[in-house]
């Protein structure tokens, strides 16, 4: 995916929902990804927990599921510019997997890793406190291929580039370790109410 520094999108739209330079995409849900979609099927689907932890563990499908279920309805934002309101996910909220592995008081920032090598360095603090999900449900329907399904971590409250497709793992550091995009000029938190799109913003 090639964004351009300064892309601004379609107008701005007079809504007090939409955070500084972004668009209302309606109905639409641009599909933009770093890499080639691949389709993994849900039994081989795992998701691990490792790094500065306690006891680190994976979960395949059904135990990731066999986990209180948890639920989000609210906005999206990507840092290309578009808003997406009104939205619905389904999963289980990234508290009950960080429960049961125990981070270690020293762990304060993590790394999310997919299946297909994509990466995405964020504060812990933004994943913990029913801030964050592990996302398999979209609007009632099994989410897609193409948005990260069978599973992907889901962290609304940042420019989407954080809510990483195909979710693989989250390893818990004790440093900030910039992902693929960090690593590639974009900001290293991604607050979309403080348009925090590209390093030095």
């Amino acid at each position: 995916m090639n964004v351009t520094r300064g892309f601004t999108g379609r107008p701005r739209v007079d809504n007090p929902g939409l955070p500084p330079g972004q668009y209302d995409a309606g109905d639409d849900w641009p599909v933009l990804s770093a890499e080639v979609t691949p389709h993994l099927a849900a039994t081989d689907w795992t998701f691990r927990v490792d790094g500065f932890v306690q006891a680190p563990r994976t979960w395949d499908w059904a135990q990731a599921h066999a986990l209180p279920a948890s639920a989000y309805e609210g906005d999206i934002h990507c840092v290309t510019g578009w808003s997406k309101f009104g939205v619905r996910f389904a999963g289980v909220s990234l508290d009950a997997f960080l429960e049961q592995v125990r981070p270690l008081p020293t762990a304060t920032h993590a790394v999310a890793y997919t299946h297909t090598g994509y990466t995405t360095g964020l504060p812990l603090a933004d994943l913990t406190g029913g801030r964050a999900w592990i996302a398999w449900e979209y609007d009632g329907l099994p989410l897609t291929p193409e948005h990260g399904g069978p599973a992907r971590l889901l962290v609304p409250h940042l420019y989407f580039w954080k809510s990483a497709k195909w979710l693989a793992g989250i390893r818990l550091l004790d440093h900030d370790e910039p992902g693929f995009w960090e690593q590639n000029g974009y900001h290293a938190r991604g607050n979309p109410w403080e348009e925090q799109r590209y390093s030095g913003d």
